[in-house]
This record gives C-alpha cells, sequence and structure tokens, in this order.
C-alpha cells in the first residue's frame, strides 16, 4: 500500500466528510509552482491554494521572514501586547489600496472573516442593515458570509436559517446577459437598472453597504465592463450606500495591479483582502476610509489571533515580492501569455465558449455548443479529473460547473507553464 492509500484510510477515518477534496493528492513538499506528494509524485499547480500562492510556493523571502519572526514573537495577542509587525502591515496595506484620501485597516485571519467584519463596520458607521452583493458571488463559508454567498449547493445546502437583509442585483454577465442585451451598445444597461432596483426590494435608506468581487471569482470569473463599476459607485455614492470591494481573490497582483478595481479606477470606502497577501500564511484584513473605520468603538473589532506577528511578517515579505522582486510585472506578462493562448484554443476547440478574465486570473467557459451556449458542466468535470490524472492540479467553477480556472503561482517559470497548459490542451481536444 503506498504512502497515499494509507493516508486516505487515516483520512477517511479521522476527517469529516463534508471537508471536499480535488482528488486523493497528499502533499509533502512543494516550490513555486509544483507540489511533490508523499509518494515523490510531482504536480504542476494551477490552483495556488486557491489564489494564494501568487509569489509561488515556499517563496524564499516569504520562509526567511516565517523564521525570523519565530525566533522572535509567535504570538502575545496584539490586544494585549502589541507588536511592530501588525502596524507595519497595516501601513502597508493602507499605502497599496485604492484611494487618496485617509485610511486605516483592522487584520483578521480569513477572507470570511474580513467580509464580516467590514459589513459590520458598515453597519454601525451608517447606522443601516442592509447588505447587497451579487448572484453567483462567493463570500464566505461563515454564517453571515455563507448567507451572502450565492450559490447553494455545496456552500448553503441545508444550513440555514441564513442572516436576514441580504439582497442581491445580477452581476454583469455579458456572454450570458441576464436582460438579454449586447455589449457596447446596451450602454452598460445593467448599471443603470439598479437605480430602478430599489423601487421593487429596498430602499437605500435601509441599505449600509453593496458588497463586489470586482471579478466574480467562484461566479465564473466574470469581468464587468470597465464602464460599470464607476457607475455602481456613483449610485452607491448618490444614496449614502458604502461600496466595498472583496478583492480577496483578485487582489495581492493577481489580475497585474495590487487591486483589481484599480483597473476601473474605483476607490472602494472598504476593502477586503486576503489569500495571496499572506504568501501562503492565514491572515486578512479591511482597509477603508478613516472616518468609517474609526466610527466602531473600542473592542467592537479584532480577535485573538487577528495580525498574528508570524503572518505579518510573511505577509510584508510577500508583498515585498510582488513589488519589488519582479513577481507583478511577471504576472501581467504571464496574463498576456495565457489570454493569448487560450484565444487560440478558441480558434481550435469547439467547445471552449469564451475566454476571459483580468492579468493572470482567465477562464475557459465550456459549453456544449457555441450558438446556444449550453453549458457543459459534464465535459468540465472530465477535464479536471483527466488533467489531475496527468499530475495538473486545476479547479473548475461558475454557476453552472462549466468553467475552467487558472491561478497558477505568477511567479512559474516558462517550462512549467508550458507543460502543464499542454497536458490541459491535449484534455480540451479529447472533448472537442
Amino acid at each position: 500500500m503506498s504512502k497515499t492509500e494509507k493516508l486516505l484510510e487515516r483520512r477517511n477515518k479521522a476527517v469529516a466528510l463534508g471537508v471536499g477534496n480535488l482528488g486523493p493528492i497528499f502533499a509533502d513538499h512543494a516550490s513555486n509552482s509544483t507540489i511533490t506528494d508523499v509518494d515523490g509524485e510531482e504536480f504542476i499547480d494551477f490552483v495556488g491554494g486557491i489564489g494564494v500562492n501568487n509569489v509561488g510556493h515556499c517563496n524564499e523571502k516569504v520562509v526567511a521572514a516565517i523564521k525570523a519572526q519565530a525566533e522572535k514573537l509567535v504570538h502575545s495577542c496584539f490586544h494585549i501586547a502589541m507588536y511592530e509587525p501588525y502596524v507595519a502591515l497595516a501601513e502597508k496595506l493602507i499605502e497599496m489600496t485604492p484611494g487618496d484620501f485617509e485610511k486605516k485597516a483592522v487584520l483578521l485571519n480569513s477572507g470570511a472573516e474580513a467580509v464580516e467584519n467590514a459589513v459590520k463596520i458598515a453597519r454601525l458607521a451608517s447606522g443601516k442593515s442592509g447588505i447587497v452583493v451579487y448572484e453567483g458571488g462567493f463570500h464566505g463559508r461563515t454564517l453571515l458570509t455563507m448567507s451572502m454567498t450565492s450559490k447553494v449547493k455545496p456552500y448553503k445546502l441545508g444550513f440555514g436559517p441564513y442572516a436576514p437583509e441580504i439582497y442581491r442585483i445580477p452581476y454583469p454577465y455579458c456572454y450570458r446577459c441576464p436582460y438579454g442585451k449586447d455589449y457596447p451598445s446596451c450602454d452598460v444597461y445593467c448599471a443603470e437598472q439598479f437605480k430602478n432596483w430599489f423601487i421593487g426590494n429596498a430602499a437605500p435608506e435601509n441599505i449600509a453597504a453593496l458588497v463586489a468581487e470586482p471579478i466574480a471569482g467562484e461566479g465564473g470569473f466574470l469581468v464587468p465592463p470597465p464602464e460599470y463599476f464607476p457607475r455602481i459607485k456613483e449610485i452607491c455614492a448618490d444614496n449614502g450606500i458604502y461600496f466595498v470591494a472583496d478583492e480577496i481573490q483578485s487582489g495581492g497582483g493577481r489580475t497585474g495591479k495590487m487591486c483589481a478595481m484599480e483597473h476601473c479606477g474605483v476607490e472602494p470606502d472598504l476593502v477586503t483582502m486576503a489569500k495571496s497577501i499572506g504568501g501562503g500564511m492565514p491572515i486578512s484584513a479591511v482597509v477603508g476610509k478613516k472616518e468609517i473605520m474609526d466610527a466602531v468603538h473600542p473592542g467592537g473589532l479584532g480577535g485573538t489571533y487577528g495580525g498574528n506577528p508570524v503572518s505579518c511578517a510573511a505577509a510584508l515579505a510577500s508583498i515585498e515580492s510582488l513589488e519589488e522582486g519582479g513577481i507583478l510585472e511577471k504576472g501581467q506578462e504571464l496574463g498576456d501569455k495565457l489570454k493569448k493562448t487560450f484565444l487560440a484554443w478558441q480558434d481550435k476547440y469547439s467547445i471552449i465558449g469564451e475566454v476571459r478574465g483580468l492579468g493572470a486570473m482567465i477562464a475557459l467557459e465550456i459549453v456544449a455548443d457555441r450558438e446556444s451556449k449550453t453549458p457543459d458542466a459534464v465535459v468540465t468535470k472530465k477535464i479536471v479529473a483527466d488533467v489531475v490524472k496527468k499530475k495538473l492540479l486545476l479547479l473548475s467553477c461558475g454557476n453552472f460547473g462549466n468553467v475552467l480556472r487558472v491561478l497558477v503561482p505568477l511567479s512559474v517559470d516558462e517550462e512549467t507553464l508550458n507543460k502543464g497548459l499542454s497536458i490541459l490542451e491535449e484534455a480540451i481536444a479529447k472533448y472537442s
């Protein structure tokens, strides 16, 4: 019996069934864009810990920072004895998030915790309770963030009742426009419809915030027209509604900029960040306008492990690697190459309905027929299964389960990237 088989047997006895897995893979060690399992099999990683490892697995600067900090201070709880890495990271996040105004930050542990705290802050600062989110959005698995998340299976089924006063609007999905319009002749009709949405759904006087992913991650890597979010932000401002950018998956250089909202020139009132800013360590943050952040009374924000010193040190090293180590620029080049490659595949393979994304956050929508745009979740699942068998880690997403998403580390070397793309193309060609 292999080490993997033995561990799988132990996993099935000890770990809850509800914890899903891509496959029977147990990582032993990893480097840059590859993971080696306990039996010595090497996997090319096009998942990146689900958007966490933008600077690569075991990035040298990150590992060195973790070691150095762990020898000095592992934990004291920032509420009890403060420490410089927390303050330094807060300063850095304030610097790298959009907005030429005074900001403050709070550090937390996970993406869901960041979103939950952003909602708490917005509600207290505004004196209102309603929250607007998007159909197809994903914001976490806690009670509040699960309620905000759109997809029922597997994230919400049987876990109700859900948190109240969560309202939804359609996400701009130009390939499958919910209004039957065509861009750009539509003049971003979906944004204008938000004004009418208030009539039959909720009065703006009751809405504290709109929470938006700049690119819908779990929803299918949907990229709105560049005019969309500026108009939505304007409508929010006109109605006293805070605009919250959920940059948890799209931030940290994934799209070629530190925050994806920079592409459309929007300056959010609040920004949530997590995943890749930690370089593999658990950490998250809410960054926002000073007057909004400081509306919360002392003791109203925080947590035992929030802004752990080792995670803060890792985050500072990860951000330094992006900004000064050339990884951000390399990510832009990676995005250009992926888009060019995938568009060429679209010309060759009929099952690719659309190629979309921003920077190196890019995806392929798989369809049974291009004319009808019929989603093909079955073939998508087969492609994922095929490539995993050939040692390429890849995930699907989208409301219909028919989107192949690529979150390869931005630091991937060309040889590894090309090998992974070759495996993926072979699987796509098989079903075209």
